[in-house]
């Protein structure tokens, strides 16, 4: 990234800084990663010494956060796809999606888990020396899973080592979680719940202990780091509310007691619904992988979908702060395309387009600042410089996020990774020379 220039002025915008006002024209000033000022109008900054940015109007906005961030999935098809890579192929595939995530708009990754331990810790690293292009990157563990649940992948017969680590009682998670911790990890994941695609332990049961899961989140915290869980159980939703749980997603299920304690915990808690992944089945659009909308009726997926609504629609009058991200990185649903889960979020929850395009600068900023001990996710004075300048109004039509073209300048930390606009005015300056 491009920080040569201390000082960035943006000027003639229309800004949309994610509070909840409207968007207003103004200028933006950024000196090293924050800005600095944000003044309404037009000439009220000084543009002495700074590289001035003519947004002509554009749609000036903050970065967005992936909340589900799978960095080493890339067109999975099934488990085998996650653990026949070796390491080595496998982090350079991780490092194409942190690429792709950052070409369409997202400046922060909140990391779900890896397919290899150290997969997004490497990436991280690299990206945070300035070595690879990538959005702010909190590094996801492997999942960790207990024996026979969502996970574990062996038989008596095949003992094969999935994309997980198996553990049974609390001294087996207290070392596991110690060792993700070890290895660089920024978050921890947990399968608490069963899941549809496991019909041993389907979605509505909870393999994983109250006693386990409070392990895991105070051995986590204790160095430091967050804890995921993947949940959809009503029981395994409580446990994990009532354990600390810092990120919960799916979380589809759920009664009167689970919604008043998400409540409770409203100020600690944060939610990614991940609804793509069912969208995509009920849809059909994972119907050329074999995962037809009948096979998806099969697993309980539209009970699923149901329920979902169902939950998120009562989370969201509840202010409960969602975050998207909905498991991107299947053949399906592949990354790049996540900001998708705005839409979605605006057609199944009732959320209103500023209010799905906060969940995923804003709400994500602030998960990402409670990990980090910073500000950002807003266009506000003393905030990181995350900023993305679009050509369109997302507020009228949210499928312009889709098109990485349409995203004409990204700035990540007050660096530029992509200023299209100085582009097209030193073709405009070479056409006119000629």
């Amino acid at each position: 990234m491009n920080r040569t220039q201390n000082r960035i002025l943006i000027s003639g915008a229309r800004v949309w800084d994610a509070s909840g006002a409207a968007p207003f024209e103004a200028e933006v000033l950024i000196e090293g990663n924050r800005i600095r000022a944000v003044q309404r109008g037009r000439g009220q900054l000084a543009a002495a010494g700074c590289q001035v940015i003519e947004a002509n109007g554009r749609f000036l906005m903050p970065g967005m956060t992936e909340g589900h961030a799978h960095l080493s999935f890339e067109s999975v098809t099934s488990t085998e796809d996650l653990i026949k890579p070796s390491p080595e192929a496998h982090t350079l595939l991780t490092a194409r999606v942190a690429k792709v995530l950052l070409d369409h708009g997202f400046t922060s990754a909140w990391g779900a888990s890896e397919a290899k331990l150290r997969l997004g810790v490497a990436v991280r690293d690299a990206v945070n020396a300035g070595l690879l292009p990538g959005p702010r990157i909190r590094a996801g563990s492997l999942e960790i899973s207990v024996t026979g649940a969502m996970g574990d992948e062996s038989r008596e017969h095949n003992p094969r080592k999935g994309p997980s680590i198996i553990v049974d009682g609390p001294e087996e998670m207290r070392k596991a979680v110690r060792l993700s911790c070890r290895e660089g990890c920024d978050n921890i994941k947990l399968d608490v719940s069963g899941d549809p695609f496991y019909p041993n332990t389907p979605a509505h049961t909870t393999p994983m202990s109250f006693e386990e899961i409070k392990m895991a989140v105070d051995t986590a915290h204790a160095y430091g780091r967050k804890v995921n869980a993947h949940t959809r159980s009503i029981g395994g939703t409580k446990a994990c509310l009532k354990a600390g749980v810092d990120m919960l997603y799916h979380c589809e299920y759920s009664d009167e007691e689970t919604l008043d304690l998400f409540e409770q915990y409203k100020d600690r808690v944060f939610v990614a619904p991940t609804v793509s992944l069912f969208h995509s089945i009920v849809n059909n659009e994972a119907a050329p992988n074999g995962l037809t909308a009948e096979i998806g009726g099969y697993m309980g997926i539209n009970a699923l979908l149901e329920a979902s609504v169902k939950t998120h629609t009562e989370l969201r009058k509840r202010g409960i702060r969602h975050l998207i991200g909905g498991d991107y990185g299947f053949a399906w649903s592949k990354n790049g395309t996540n900001a998708r889960d705005i839409r979605f979020f605006v057609d199944y929850y009732g959320y209103t387009p500023a209010e799905a395009l906060a969940c995923a600068t804003r709400n994500g900023g602030l998960a990402m600042g409670s990990a980090i001990g910073e500000r950002l996710g807003e266009i506000k004075e003393g905030h990181l410089a995350d900023l993305l300048l679009v050509d369109g109004d997302p507020l009228a039509d949210l499928s312009v996020l889709l098109d990485a073209n349409r995203i004409e300048l990204i700035m990540k930390d007050g660096a530029l990774y992509k200023n299209g606009l100085d582009a097209e005015r030193g073709s405009a300056q070479q056409r006119a020379a000629a």
